[in-house]
């Protein structure tokens, strides 16, 4: 019977270790004193951040991301959003917001920069030729 305690404690010690860890990788992702969070999010985090941001403060949903790029104070992202649906479709207006994002992915700032048809792509500039 000593053998099937001694059998019993490793395997209780190794619970409680995988306890221990699993609380270590829960307390690593806790919000720090400041609110946000010690792990650095990924670039589809950041997207879906953004966009979800966006949406709640305009009440326009985010169609598509056309660029993405970090910067010093964090990350800019040109983002595709439905200002006013028209039939035909191609006839919908659509602007183009240009968003900024602090480090960890919180909205800090966005400006509409553009407003176009559906439709009507760029104007070609041929660089001065």
């Amino acid at each position: 019977m000593s053998n099937t305690k001694n059998t019993e404690e490793p395997q209780g010690s190794q619970d409680a270790q995988e306890s221990q860890e699993t609380r270590d990788s829960q307390q690593s992702s806790k919000p720090t004193k400041n609110n946000r969070t010690t792990r650095r999010p990924s670039p589809i985090e950041l997207l879906r951040q953004a966009r979800g941001q966006l949406a709640e403060l305009t009440g326009m949903e985010a169609e598509s991301v056309s660029s993405f790029e970090q910067t010093e104070e964090g990350w800019s992202l040109e983002v595709e959003v439905l200002e006013l649906e028209r039939v035909p479709d191609t006839m919908s207006l659509m602007a183009s917001y240009h968003v900024e994002l602090d480090p960890e992915g919180l909205l800090t700032g966005y400006r509409r920069v553009r407003r176009y048809e559906r439709g009507r792509a760029d104007a070609h500039r041929s660089g001065g030729r």
